[in-house]
């Protein structure tokens, strides 16, 4: 429950006007919980409207995009850009195409990247966008048409300076290449610094690919040398997910000596007792996109179970949850904790409910929110935007090494910032309130209001 007043008007609003945006609502709650620590001290931030202009975007972009399927029919999808935050770098955020999205999602996403873009240290402002399609079991011509069609409208909004997308969920080099393709022939002009997870031959970064996952576990080691003295090494870790946020964190985890022994999609899960072999599920989901229920097949000693959710009864050490936003309830939270695991850090946005933060939290467990754990894909999307602009490129080593660098720091400032505010280790404030001050005082020195 708020304590502040100023903050209690704040969230009134932000449910009476959006009053189905539930997953909108979720995330400004928590935000402003962390924010009720120190707002009374910052009389200048209700003086000013720093957090009613903070919680609301600052342009929101609704557009129809028609195409045309394989067959001649056309279809019509909705397509958007949260435009939420430009006060320290030009908007910058991913484009999920899933049958999923729409605005409540969209503003959620888009609220935590302002914070997410702030921790990592880079120039970047947050935005959010996407469509209601899915291009599952959809040709490459059907996706290249439908991204035709959504850059079509799109490219009118953004720009190096203005808003670089990126990709997310349901959008990786394949609709990268074609949205870019789109822009480059609708503007005339090569710029590469538009779109991010592009291409290593047109202006792409290596490590991008892997830099979500990696960043995961180079947060989640440093939280565990830092606040337990220990490390990843003869863990054993559940990853929700079989994408490429969970891929590379599987493979980072292992070569930090840990042992994954289960992953998922949207249909059930694998449990692999011996450690999951990578190579097959790389095979199955990055050669021919595949289901994950294809390891069991392959790999004896495995078993696949119906219901992704079901992941979380296998005991770990360290759970790493990056399939999708709210995957674990308070009631699944339980079961990790009587499991006997030590360290939860989000891979996905989102994923863990409220309720299950807290049970984390009572219990004793590290916990490492997405807009710290799962940054460093996008300050990987930040290091591109500086070699497109250098019109250069770094080895995967230099950039590696910059993405470790950037993950250490952050986990840094949330834990010092958790520490000055009276609640030392609680990530989750830390985080929230680390981001915001940065945002908070752009704003005041730019005159936002």
């Amino acid at each position: 429950m708020l304590k502040s007043e100023y903050l209690q008007r704040v969230y009134s609003q932000v449910v009476t006007r959006d009053p189905d945006q539930r997953e909108f609502h979720q995330a400004v709650l928590e935000v402003l919980e962390s924010l009720d620590l120190i707002v009374d001290k910052h009389p200048e931030y209700e003086q000013h409207g720093i957090i009613e202009a903070f919680v609301e975007p600052e342009r929101m972009i609704s557009f129809r995009v028609p195409w045309m399927d394989d067959e001649g029919h056309v279809h019509i999808n909705r397509g958007y850009r949260i435009q939420f935050s430009s006060a320290i770098g030009p908007y910058k955020g991913g484009l999920r195409f899933h049958p999923t999205v729409n605005l409540s999602i969209l503003k959620f996403l888009g609220f935590e990247q302002i914070l997410k873009n702030s921790l990592t240290g880079l120039p970047m402002g947050g935005a959010k966008g996407g469509a209601d399609f899915d291009p599952k079991g959809r040709s490459d011509d059907e996706v290249m048409r439908f991204c035709q069609s959504f850059m079509t409208e799109l490219n009118r909004h953004i720009g190096q300076f203005v808003d670089v997308p990126a990709g997310d969920i349901g959008v990786g080099a394949r609709e990268i290449g074609f949205l870019f393709g789109q822009y480059r022939r609708i503007r005339g002009s090569y710029d590469a610094g538009v779109l991010t997870g592009k291409g290593l031959a047109f202006g792409g970064s290596l490590a991008r690919t892997e830099a979500t996952g990696y960043g995961l576990c180079y947060l989640t080691e440093e939280m565990l040398k830092c606040m337990k003295g220990d490390s990843l090494a003869g863990k054993t870790v559940v990853i929700s997910g079989s994408g490429n946020v969970a891929i590379f964190a599987t493979e980072k985890a292992m070569q930090l000596g840990a042992k994954v022994v289960a992953l998922s999609d949207s249909n059930g899960y694998i449990h692999d007792p011996h450690g999951i072999r990578l190579d097959v599920v790389k095979d199955i989901k990055l050669g021919h996109r595949g289901r994950i229920k294809e390891y069991a097949e392959r790999v004896p000693g495995s078993v696949y179970h119906e219901g992704f959710r079901g992941i979380w009864t296998i005991p770990c050490d360290v759970a790493l949850p990056c399939a999708t936003q709210n995957e674990i309830d308070g009631d699944m939270a339980q079961t990790i904790v009587k499991n006997g695991c030590m360290a939860v850090a989000e891979g996905a946005n989102m994923p863990c409910r409220p309720e299950a933060i807290r049970v984390f939290q009572d219990a004793g467990l590290l916990f490492a929110p997405a807009k710290a754990a799962n940054a460093g894909g996008v300050a990987t999307s930040g290091l591109e935007m500086s070699q497109n602009s250098m019109r250069f490129s770094w080895t995967f080593e230099e950039v590696d090494s910059k993405l470790k660098t950037i993950m250490t720091n952050i986990f840094h400032n949330i834990y010092d910032a958790s520490v000055e505010c009276g609640v030392p280790g609680d990530l989750v404030v830390g985080a929230n309130i680390a981001g915001f001050l940065k945002v908070a005082g752009v704003m005041l020195a730019q005159g936002l209001i």
